[in-house]
């Protein structure tokens, strides 16, 4: 069982930086765990935006490759999205996503809302 609680979205103008946290509170162990995230805006499908293994490796979507950055945090199970040089066109509900190893199973949080707008 995994339950991900996410925070840090909102608005920001573009060419502003927002950095979005994610805590995960799980029976499986956190380094089983590939955490990234992902985003959807209106009328498109749910898209990658990054993932990070254990290891430290990670799986950068190239729409945000040199403007974000993922990272983990083992002490406090936690995956951080830190985002800059923010464009109108990641506006989306971004959601935060642990992928179980073992299982192969995928868990969600609820979804934060990042609007870059003036």
């Amino acid at each position: 069982q995994v339950e991900l609680v996410e925070s840090g979205g909102g608005l920001v103008q573009p060419g502003g930086s927002l950095e979005l946290s994610c805590a995960a509170s799980t029976t499986i162990p956190f380094a089983r765990l590939v955490m990234g995230w992902y985003r959807q805006a209106p009328e498109n499908p749910r898209e990658l935006v990054a993932r990070i293994t254990d290891g430290g490796i990670t799986d950068i979507s190239d729409s945000v490759k040199g403007r974000f950055t993922i990272s983990r945090d083992h002490a406090s199970h936690t995956v951080y999205l830190r985002m800059n040089s923010l464009k109108p066109e990641d506006t989306a509900v971004y959601y935060c996503n642990a992928f179980a190893l073992v299982t192969r199973e995928d868990y969600w949080g609820q979804g934060t809302q990042v609007t870059v707008a003036s």
